[in-house]
Parts: C-alpha cells; structure tokens; sequence
C-alpha cells in the first residue's frame, strides 16, 4: 500500500465545490480523505503545497502527439514529459499520425506503447474515415472497443455530409463523441491567416470566419438529426460561440473547446509575415477574442485545450505562405490560463479547474477523473500562483519550439503533477518515467 500526503494546499475542486485550505491524503492512487491538520505519520512522502493550488489534473482533448510517423516533430516520450510539465495527467491524441491511426489494432498499440513510454494518461482517438481520405468510414466500432473514447477528422472536416452523417450514426451506436474540426476547405483559398486589414496589410492570402463558421453549423445540424454527441474543437469565431450557445439551449449534445492563443492574441499581433504566427484556424480579429472570453465566462464555451502541434525550427521559422500551420502549448496552458483568464477576472480559478479538467472528464466519460474528492483519482496539478516570469520556448520538454508565446510575461507555474498518486513531475527535479527514471529540465530558467 502505497501512501501520499499534500499538506496545506489550496483545494479548488469543481465537483464538490470545495474552495479552502485543505491536506489531501493519497492511498493506492485513489483520493483518501480531505481534511484539514492532517498526520503525516506512516505515510510514505509528504508534500508541503503551503501557498499553492491543488486542483485536478489537466485533460488536454487536443493533442498532437505525431507518433507514430512524424517522430521528427514529437514522441510519445517528449510529449508525455511535456504534459506532465504543464501539469497535464491526461492527453487526447489526435489520430493524423502516418499512418492515420483509423484500426482497432492501431489504436490498442498506442495505448499499450503510451503505457510504456509516457508518464501520463493517453487516449488515443481514431479517424472517421480510412487514411483520413474522406472516401470511406474507417472502423469505428472496433476503434470504440479499443477506448478510443471518440473519433475526428482532426486537421480537416469530413467534407462529404452523408459520409460524416454516417459517422455520426456509428460513433452514436458506439456511445462515442465525434470531435470536429470545422474548416470548408473550398473556402479556405490559399490563406494563411485571418482576412483582414493586417494580412492586406502583410500582403498574403486570408481566411475568413465562414470558413469555421459553416461547417460548424452543418455539423451541429447533423448532430441534431443523429443524437451524437458533437465536441466543436479550437472555435475561434464569434459565430462558433452563438452557434454553441444556441445548440446548448435547444437541448444538444454540443460543446465547445477555446485555445489559450484563441482568447489571448489577434491578428493584430502578427508583427510580421513569419510561420510562428501561423496556425489553423488563425489568429482572429478583436471581436472574436472578445466574443471567446464571454463565451468562456458564461460557460457557453465549455473547454480549454491546446490543439499542441509541434514542428520543427524548419517547418516554422519561414514566411506564412511556406509554413506549416500549428503551435505547441502543453506547457504553457497552465500559465497563460491562469494569468490571462484568472488573474484578469474573466473566469475565476473554479472555472480553470472545470475547463481543464472536470468538464473534459465528463465529456469523455471518464468518471474517476477531473476531480479532487474523495475516492477519485489521483490525478493532481499543484499550482504556485505567485512566481511571474516570461515563457522560454528554449526550456520546453517537447520537441517542439513553435510558438508566438516565446518571452511572453506570465504569473504561476505547475511545481508538481501527479498520476495514480505517484509523483510525476516535481518542480527542479523533473519528469518521471514509467521506468522510474527522472529526466531533469531542459536548460531550465532557475
């Protein structure tokens, strides 16, 4: 029996409601007891969390994982390590790896190679459709039996509705999500970033609102017919979030995810035509960011996730034109949450703790997780509000550099992330390994 005690940390749990100081005792990976004063007798390690927040791991339902076949960019390892950095106990893998992970037998692999090699929790989600071609449904029943948990087209939309309509049917049959990414490829023409004064302004090609905000409405409409539940990721419009919103108030199954670089940035800060400012969908105008934040408040907007796609310095550092798009953001969630949300009173840190993770858990399924109460389990984040300091892509675990958040100021930082009740990462120490190896910070700020 295996025992862990957290000592005089602020609990801020969303299931329970609790919000006070509290010791937090671990027993076999499952939470114990809540309760103040505590004995720290018999138990086998002691955390002090004085002055910290002891909230539930973050579940991050967007990830890019790029392995297997892309391992350039990411591994199963370097992501896993930059998770539990970010405080992040549960990783949704999105499945455009080479191959498309679109099989039972691909999706079992990821998970048994995940338990090997990651230090935190994956899912790993299946395609819609085979190879991701649009042409034919993949194998969703066999994808659901493995725990794939959902299916998405993620990097593109299903563009034929029949077809999607059909996968919809089989994920609903299944008692599965559909995740979607919502892009009218026939509209996107080229651009690499929002249309508007600035691109004009960059002299390259944009991408209008219509094109997320049309396919998002047709999926919700196919949603509606099917009963599936529908998860709209990285929404980045004002429209996204009335389309959301009224879907919620008809009695849908409909939810919706924001992106830290989707409530904080505008493509007003694209200060010039370079690839780290490139992601899809883009950098919108003030109104949409506006229009995020209350959507977040209000809790029309139910998730915050990173859509974490790493690149190389090669696929980035160039003109948009030439660019991939996509930014990392498994270790700067966090942060950029807390000190652009929190700190700034658009949401208060219960919100955090229900869009990181209790929202996410509930909408998985994942019935023993999102929480910090009894008999859950221990998947925990411990957060030290006070530190402030700028993001150095130079210290992320991930392979990964690309991100317009590089020097960025922020305040508070993950010290300590927890896994079945095992201590995964620790502040100054590093990451652990399912091996039992720790792997100490790279070229760390302190």
């Amino acid at each position: 029996m295996s025992s862990l005690l957290i000592k005089s940390g602020h609990v801020v749990d969303p299931q329970t409601g609790i919000d006070s100081t509290l010791d937090v005792l671990v027993v076999d990976g499952k939470i114990e007891r809540l309760q103040s004063g505590q004995s720290a007798e018999g138990v086998d390690e002691v955390i002090d969390a004085s002055g910290c927040y002891v909230m539930p791991g973050i579940i991050d339902m967007h990830v890019h994982l790029r392995d297997p076949g892309l391992t350039y960019k990411e591994t199963l390892k370097t992501a896993g390590m930059a998770a539990a950095r970010g405080g992040v106990t549960t990783i949704c893998a999105m499945p455009n790896t080479k191959p498309v992970t679109d099989t039972k037998e691909m999706v079992e692999t990821l998970h048994r190679r995940a338990k090997e090699e990651c230090p935190v929790h994956v899912i790993q989600l299946g395609a819609v459709t085979k190879g991701q071609r649009g042409e034919e449904l993949a194998d969703i029943r066999g994808m659901a039996e493995a725990g794939c948990h959902a299916i998405s087209e993620d990097g593109k939309s299903v563009m034929n509705a029949s077809l999607y309509r059909k996968g919809m049917d089989a994920a609903k049959e299944c008692g599965i999500s559909v995740f979607a990414h919502c892009e009218d490829i026939t509209l996107v023409e080229g651009g690499v970033m929002n249309a508007g004064k600035r691109a004009e302004e960059l002299g390259v090609s944009g991408i209008s609102n219509a094109v997320e905000d049309t396919i998002a409405a047709r999926d919700i409409v196919l949603a509606k017919e099917t009963g599936v539940r529908l998860h709209l990721c990285h929404c980045s419009t004002a429209d996204s979030v009335k389309m959301v919103e009224a879907a919620k108030k008809e009695g849908l199954l409909v939810t919706g995810e924001v992106c830290p670089h989707h409530f904080i940035l505008t493509d007003e800060d694209v200060v010039e035509n370079n690839g780290r400012y490139k992601m899809n969908p883009p950098l919108r105008g003030r109104e949409d960011v506006k229009a995020l934040r209350t959507g977040l408040k209000e809790d029309v907007m139910d998730v915050i996730s990173t859509d974490h796609a790493p690149h190389t310095v090669e696929e980035k550092d160039c003109p948009m034109e030439k660019a991939a798009f996509g930014i990392v953001g498994l270790e700067t969630s966090a942060c950029l949450t807390y000190t652009e949300l929190v700190c700034k009173g658009v949401i208060h840190r219960m919100q955090m703790a229900e869009k990181m993770s209790f929202n996410p858990a509930r909408i998985l399924g994942l019935k023993d997780k999102g929480a910090v109460a009894r008999k859950m389990t221990a998947d925990l984040m411990i957060y030290d509000p006070r530190p402030e300091y700028r993001i150095d892509a130079g210290t992320f675990y991930s392979k990964g550099k690309n991100t317009p958040f590089d020097g960025y100021p922020v305040k508070g930082e993950v010290v300590c992330t927890i896994v079945d009740g095992e201590v995964i990462y620790r502040k100054g120490r590093g990451v652990r390994m399912p091996s039992g190896e720790w792997f100490k910070e790279p070229n760390d700020r302190v």
